[in-house]
């Protein structure tokens, strides 16, 4: 077995054991999501997809502000699934788009990334989506279905088979987490009347 499918092997299943535990809202997923990350790194190096490498960089840094956060709060208050305005998202969206556009055009220029604009779109939403988690916003569970769904097509054409199917996976939990943290979010709006 060659070196980079046993390393794609190990990080899926750190990744996906991070999933499961975040839906699960289990403060544990954030060790998960480094470990994961720190494996994935080197894999998407090797196989030129620069944006997701540094998007795994950032996982690795989410992953101690999402622990810090998640364990700073007691019983008396802990954190809880929000939400924010339509507004916040497209302010959101439109500086997600600009910095994309921008991290597309760089790699596009100065590397030999495969699909910088489309690695790019996915790795700056995904940096959205992942500060959205750590703060326990609902919404971030719209914006993983669109990455994840996305992803699956990315890391096909790279040729990392495991990594689309995690990416399917992904994107089938991220309605499971979405429903889950809706229910969340309407027991602590119910909490608070």
């Amino acid at each position: 077995m060659e070196t980079n499918t046993i390393i794609e092997i190990v990080g899926t299943i750190l990744n996906l054991a991070f999933l499961i535990l975040v839906i699960r809202e289990n403060i544990w997923c954030w060790l998960f999501g480094i470990l994961g990350s720190l494996v994935s790194i080197y894999l998407f190096i090797e196989t030129k997809l620069y944006s997701e490498s540094i998007l795994y960089s950032y996982y690795v840094i989410m992953g101690v502000y999402g622990w810090r956060k998640w364990s700073s709060n007691n019983d008396e208050k802990p954190l809880r699934v929000s939400e924010t305005s339509l507004i916040v998202h497209v302010g959101w969206i439109l500086f997600s788009t600009a910095l994309a556009i921008s991290l597309g055009w760089l790699f596009n220029n100065y590397t030999d990334a495969n699909n910088p604009y489309f690695d790019a779109f996915t790795t700056i939403f995904a940096f959205l989506a992942t500060y959205f988690e750590a703060i326990k916003l609902r919404s971030a569970w719209f914006y993983w279905i669109a990455i994840n769904g996305l992803s699956i097509w990315l890391y096909l054409q790279r040729g990392l088979e495991i990594y689309s199917v995690l990416m399917l996976i992904y994107f089938i939990l991220s309605f499971v987490g979405l429903l889950k943290w809706q229910k969340s979010y309407i027991q602590s709006k119910m909490e608070l009347l």
